[in-house]
């Protein structure tokens, strides 16, 4: 009850999430600028009109660099910390920044892009991970949705900033929206210093005394005797030590039957993100829209495509405040069903537009009834509300959750990594698809996004919690191990686990001995 306000704020579970979610925020200020950017005359001057293939690299580094950086942050998240590998990052990624906004040509330009990839490829496996260590399991989706939040607000931010830039008659156009990129990077800097660093990271290193004092203060106001907080670190001892005697710390563990199902689902789970579409649209908004004919001039154009992006932060909120109450396996269901029918339409009203090739040697598309246009623009808004809402945050929250502690970091940044590919893939060859099958684009996602529901129904478990209990209506990452060992399909029993966990550490686990904890909720 005595501690000092500063304690307080570095130690709340919302505000240490939230500010690691600033990561996010980096991540979405360069899809923001740069999809507005690309659609104003000064940067294709200044850049002599990129061509298709040429733009799809541009883009595509970023993803490039994202790919390397998530593949091997495992690594340095395990030996450094969680924290001090997003403080290394955030570094990296204000050099980046400083490299895009001085860029005099595209090399320049495509290695400040690598640089931001690499931070960002890092952050985006590493912010997840620490936020779902720090967070106490019943509200664990909703602290690492905030990740998902922020960077739906770094895009709408930025993209309005680039459009207020658009209006200075220079290479200020492009310069000022890629510096203003550094800006969230050296608060998290700045910042991230008074945090603290995951109790499980610390514990798993031997630092038990720092490991109790932490969840102490994040889960106890202070008191190391706290119920919770005593049950919480014997928990995790525990494991630990069962891990150790059990089984080895390797990273080729995740190789061992017992974990490539999960490293299955976490993998393909990013993939099927991608492949969503999303992140399509929010980089190439605005050459859909321009392709599709929507607004009369370039201003209204990106009127039209800075709305989606309002829609994207406002549509993301009730997956925070309710995820961890709809689950995570009918979320993904039902957001993919949604999304593909979204999509269906987009390409069913674009294919009945007037196609021609412009001046300038690229498909566009006329559409007479401007209702069409509408509804075209419409359906955009309500797929981008529909991955908002369950895609969007579900894709960082179910893989963070699914591992053991030993190989958690390497098992993410695998996931993470398998995204960033099928990302720099799409941002590759997208421009290219936008010009030869046109409308047949969004008819091929709407087709990936029926799949990934089919698939979602088929193999993956609920990771949420089975119980009337609304204190126990989370597994914590602990017990999640122990669920994954049974059929995880099938509706795995709370007693069940609880029985197995007590008996691997030792302690009572049966429901009860732990206070609740709605005053966290």
């Amino acid at each position: 009850m005595g501690r000092s306000l500063r304690a307080r704020v570095t130690n709340n579970v919302y505000m240490i999430g939230g500010f690691a979610a600033i990561a996010g925020i980096m991540f979405g200020f360069d899809i923001g600028s740069n999809s507005g950017v690309i659609g104003t005359t000064q940067y294709r001057e200044y850049f002599d009109n990129p061509s298709d293939l040429l733009q799809g690299g541009i883009n595509g580094a970023l993803s490039a660099g994202c790919f390397v950086g998530a593949l091997f942050a495992g690594f340095p998240a395990d030996r450094y910390s969680r924290k001090f590998t997003l403080i290394a990052a955030s570094i990296l990624f204000v050099i980046g920044s400083v490299f895009q906004a001085a860029a005099n040509g595209v090399p320049l330009l495509c290695v400040g892009r690598v640089l931001n990839g690499l931070s960002v490829g890092v952050t985006s496996m590493v912010v997840p991970l620490y936020q779902s260590e720090i967070a106490p399991k019943e509200i664990r989706g909703r602290i690492v949705a905030v990740q998902q939040w922020s960077i739906t607000w770094g895009i709408m931010i930025s993209f309005w900033i680039q459009y207020g830039a658009q209006f200075t008659d220079s290479t200020a156009a492009f310069r000022i929206p890629w510096g203003v990129q550094a800006v969230p990077a050296i608060v998290l800097l700045s910042g991230m210093w008074a945090f603290p660093h995951s109790p499980r990271w610390l514990a798993d290193k031997g630092r038990m005394d720092e490991a109790i004092q932490v969840l102490a203060e994040i889960h106890g106001e202070g008191d190391v005797h706290h119920p919770r907080v005593q049950m919480e670190i014997q928990e995790i001892e525990a494991v630990i030590k069962f891990d150790k005697e059990q089984a080895s710390h390797r990273y080729a563990d995740i190789f061992k039957p017992q974990y490539t199902y999960r490293a299955f689902l976490g993998i393909v789970l990013q993939i099927w993100q991608q492949l969503t579409g999303m992140n399509i649209i929010m980089f190439y908004v605005v050459l859909l829209f321009e392709q599709a004919g929507v607004g009369d001039s370039q201003e209204s154009t990106l009127v039209s495509s800075g709305i989606n992006y309002v829609v994207n932060v406002v549509m993301t909120v009730p997956a925070i405040l309710w995820v961890d109450k709809w689950g995570r396996r009918n979320t993904m269901i039902f957001g993919a069903l949604a999304m593909s029918m979204f999509l269906w339409v987009v390409g069913g009203l674009m294919s009945q537009g007037e196609w021609y090739i412009a001046e300038n040697g690229k498909w566009m598309m006329n559409i007479e009834d401007k209702n069409k246009s509408k509804g075209m623009v419409a359906c955009v808004y309500l797929f981008v509300a529909s991955f908002a809402c369950t895609w969007g945050p579900l894709g960082w929250i179910y893989p963070a959750e699914i591992f053991p502690l030993r190989i958690r970091a390497i098992a993410v940044s695998l996931s993470t990594s398998a995204n960033w590919l099928f990302n720099w893939i799409l941002n590759f060859v997208v421009p290219m698809l936008m010009q030869r099958i046109r409308f047949g684009l969004y008819m091929l996602f709407a087709g990936f996004n029926f799949l990934m529901a089919v698939h979602v129904f088929i193999a993956y478990p609920e990771t949420k919690g089975y119980t009337v209990s609304s204190q126990h209506a989370m597994w914590t990452l602990e017990e999640m191990d122990i669920v994954f060992e049974q059929n995880p399909r099938k509706k795995v029993d709370r007693a069940f686990v609880e029985a197995e966990l007590a008996r691997r550490t030792g302690l009572d686990h049966k429901e009860g001995s732990i206070e609740k904890t709605e005053n966290i909720v």
